[in-house]
């Protein structure tokens, strides 16, 4: 009687950091059939994980000898290095994939360090929050030795999305911090919208019915924005530079008299000077990129 082989088993992982993030980087791993070995400080933060099939284990040198390919997600770079550091002489061999949020610097760093160990290093970023793990709008960055990166893409494939960025480990980060830029950009905006609104007893359920539709439609606009800096031809038949000069004292005019804090948007009316005073009054918002890179003159 002939019968199905088995599938091959799928290679163990182990992960460090079980908050929010981690633990939900170990319940992906977990439900993908990898076999899981799990650490944190707080040891209490293993037993639901416990009970789904991961093997808890008491330090982190444990959970390092556990799998090749370790797994860190952790409040701070200076908490990786922490936790790492005293590992040193038991990362030969194995890969680090570090998944905590910091900044290029950090994560080339930490990857020259991984190398003197004999480790192989992968920094990421994960643009996603908890919940949003495993599913279809999941993804994260990585960065590092391209070999070393499929090798593991199966694995990594546990968690959404899959987005190599590059050899250079501080990529990761970078594309991620941009990323972040472009969030916490549009989240001062709205939170000022509502603040405004607010002056007035409008409800911010309300005003988002309008606000949403507004911001998704001006974001449309950010791929011809894009093409507009790459090719270095800012000139625009939508909005001059010159007009959102002169219309910008509008809003910070309108904050003070509605008794709103300003602080946000205050840095934005120099900038625009400047572009003016440069010579680009014609030119699209597109030009703005380039005098932030240029830096004040």
């Amino acid at each position: 009687m002939s019968t199905t082989p088995a599938p091959p088993a799928k290679p163990p992982v182990s992960v460090i950091g079980l908050g929010m993030m981690g633990t939900a980087l170990a319940v992906a791993f977990l439900r993908a059939g990898h076999p899981v070995t799990v650490w944190n400080r707080s040891l209490s933060k293993t037993g639901p994980l416990a009970a789904q099939g991961a093997f808890p284990v008491d330090t982190a040198a444990e959970a390092v000898a556990a799998s090749p390919l370790v797994v860190v997600c952790l409040s701070t770079y200076d908490t990786v290095r922490a936790v790492v550091e005293p590992l040193s002489g038991q990362l030969t061999g194995k890969t680090l994939a570090n998944l905590t949020n910091g900044t290029p610097e950090q994560a080339r760093d930490l990857a020259t360090w991984a190398a003197k160990e004999g480790a192989e290093y992968l920094d990421g970023g994960i643009m996603a929050v908890p919940q949003m793990i495993a599913g279809p709008h999941a993804y994260v960055l990585y960065s590092g030795p391209q070999d070393v990166f499929d090798a593991h893409r199966e694995t990594f494939a546990a968690l959404g999305g899959t987005k190599y960025t590059g050899t250079d480990p501080g990529l990761a980060a970078l594309y991620d911090l941009a990323l972040l830029t472009g969030m916490y950009g549009m989240v001062m905006g709205v939170m000022q919208a509502y603040a405004l609104v607010g002056t007035e007893s409008i409800p911010a359920t309300e005003f988002s019915e309008l606000l949403v539709p507004w911001v998704g439609a001006m974001l449309g606009s950010a791929p011809e924005w894009a093409e507009a800096i790459d090719s270095g031809q800012h000139l625009t038949d939508v909005s001059s530079l010159a007009v959102n000069q002169e219309a910008f004292p509008n809003l910070l005019n309108t904050f003070a008299a509605q008794g709103v804090s300003g602080e946000l948007f205050a840095p934005f009316q120099p900038l625009l000077d400047r572009a003016i005073a440069e010579g680009h009054a014609a030119d699209g918002l597109s030009r703005l990129a380039d005098l932030l890179r240029k830096g004040s003159s």
